[in-house]
């Protein structure tokens, strides 16, 4: 009777020892214990984006779809002569400002700022590059006989000359001396040469170098730029 009782103390015992053995294993994640994970990040630097560029330096954008002909009403704005208003064009090749002549063109003035007031020129090209003529804009159609729906008549200044940086209006050649609608050019020439049959807007106080640019942008025999010039943005300061 003594030895069965030794026999089961030692059993009970050895029964112990293995449980403590089964408790110890779960602390180093046997099944049912909790584990953290280490993962390891590999920090990447990422490279700024920077914009495709065509071989001029213009950002390379989509040809915006046209806008359709125009159909405004002519503008009853004024602009007052005493005020000093500068129109900025922002393009894929740069920006462009263009101080307004209201002294001396004060309906085109006017008629120029209240089209870019209108987001008028927001999307609209430059639809033709004549290289070290002039390059045009402003055509609701984009290409080159499309207008806002109406018709200024202002006669330049006489004895304009058309000199480098001059912005004028483009007009048709069955229309009078002075006519305008939404089509303008910046004059790339030393003297353009041409009769002061195109309404004056204003000059290009600032932003040449983006007009070179635009100046510079390949064409075909149309005149039409291979890559889209677009004007993304027209603002004028201070407001009319």
């Amino acid at each position: 009777m003594g030895m069965h009782r030794r026999t089961i103390v030692l059993l009970l015992a050895a029964i112990a020892v293995v449980a403590a053995g089964c408790g110890s294993s779960s602390k180093k994640g046997g099944l049912g214990s909790k584990t953290t994970a280490t993962t390891t990040t590999t920090a990447t630097t990422k490279k700024p984006y920077k914009p495709a560029k065509d071989a001029v330096g213009c950002t390379k954008v989509a040809l915006p779809r046209p806008k359709g002909p125009g159909s405004l009403k002519k503008p009853t704005l004024t602009l007052s002569p005493a005020k000093h208003y500068t129109v900025t064009l922002e393009t894929n090749c740069g920006a462009i400002e263009i101080a307004l002549d209201v002294k001396r063109a004060p309906k085109t003035a006017a008629s120029f700022a209240a089209l870019v007031q209108k987001g008028f020129y927001d999307s609209l090209t430059f639809h033709r590059i004549v290289p070290g003529f002039v390059i045009q804009g402003g055509d609701p159609l984009g290409n080159g006989q499309g207008g806002p729906g109406y018709n200024v008549v202002e006669k330049p200044p006489a004895g304009l000359k058309y000199t480098r940086g001059l912005v004028a209006m483009a007009k048709a050649s069955t229309d009078p001396p002075g006519a305008s609608g939404s089509q303008f050019f910046i004059v790339t020439a030393g003297n353009a040469g041409l009769t002061a049959d195109y309404a004056l807007v204003g000059k290009v106080v600032k932003g040449m170098t983006t007009v070179n640019r635009i100046s510079s942008e390949p064409t075909n025999a149309s005149s039409f730029p291979l890559d889209a010039v677009v004007i993304q943005k027209a603002t004028i300061s201070p407001a009319p």
